[in-house]
């Protein structure tokens, strides 16, 4: 399995002073940047486990720009998805998925693959995180009287077990929060070394991605820190944005906009702008 120092940190950066004119409205979507961000940091020979939306988008684009061997690995058992421009799965289990795919195997095989350590990293969103790292996708509120219902784990919670973890979600109070409501995915747990003492020694969260910045965590604490910010975002705004303090170090990289030839590819993928609008 891949380590985390084997996985770069956020990619192309530019210095802060060319950031561009406050008022310059960006040419892209904040999905646009999640996918973009997402997929510079995914690399050559690596296997990924993808969901559909922002996670499929950027491991098809990180193929198509700087990594074409990489593989994608769907929960519903394709392995090395054929997916054709602006026919983009509404769900990893549709059988459009399999035409033309490297191979297709059931879902225990793909489940045995991550428990043998095949799979790299694995690539979702979530409702809620927490600073360790946690996702939840469950529920909202009092696990006895629920405000909001999620769609739940399907194979997250394998996955965050079991591989290194890239977590793209748009950068709300509400969604970033001290605590989250109930752990559908492991991060760092409570922090430190208590994700090995509860029995899952590999894996863990390594990056998440926001339409404000690149975090990451800490080596030692385990408690999530920034990494990068994005153009034009600064400290005040992602700490305003954040349930709990987020350390911004007063050097953070600003990272380079995405460039005319990934937009172009993303958008030539996503016609309809389905994920990203």
């Amino acid at each position: 399995m891949t380590t985390d120092s084997a996985l770069d940190a956020p990619a192309r950066i530019q210095a802060p002073d060319a950031l561009p004119a406050p008022d310059a409205p960006p040419a892209y979507t904040a999905s646009e940047l999640l996918a973009v961000m997402s997929a510079r940091l995914l690399k050559e020979g690596q296997t990924v486990f993808a969901g559909v939306g922002i996670p499929l988008l950027a491991a098809i684009l990180a193929q198509k720009t700087r990594a074409p061997g990489l593989t994608i690995l769907f929960e519903g058992g394709v392995i090395g998805p054929f997916v054709e421009a602006g026919k983009l799965p509404p769900s990893t289990n549709e059988q459009r998925c399999t035409r033309r795919a490297n191979m297709l195997v059931s879902i225990t095989e793909v489940l045995l693959m991550l428990q043998r350590g095949y799979v790299d990293v694995g690539f979702m969103g979530g409702a809620q995180i927490d600073r360790f790292g946690n996702l939840n996708s469950s529920f909202i509120g009092d696990p006895a009287h629920p405000k909001i219902r999620l769609p739940g784990t399907g194979g997250g919670n394998d996955i965050a077990s079991l591989a290194d973890m890239i977590v793209a979600m748009k950068h709300e109070k509400r969604r970033f929060v001290e605590k989250v409501d109930f752990i559908t995915s492991p991060g760092f747990l409570d922090g430190g070394d208590t994700r090995a003492q509860a029995g899952l020694p590999a894996g863990g969260m390594f990056r998440v991605v926001t339409d404000l910045g690149i975090m990451g965590f800490d080596a030692v604490t385990k408690a999530m820190t920034v990494l990068a910010l994005h153009p034009g975002v600064t400290a005040q705004a992602i700490k305003a944005n954040t349930g709990f303090d987020l350390p911004v170090p007063a050097d953070a990289p600003v990272t380079e906009p995405p460039t005319e030839l990934e937009l172009s590819i993303l958008r030539e993928l996503d016609p309809q702008r389905l994920y990203t609008a």
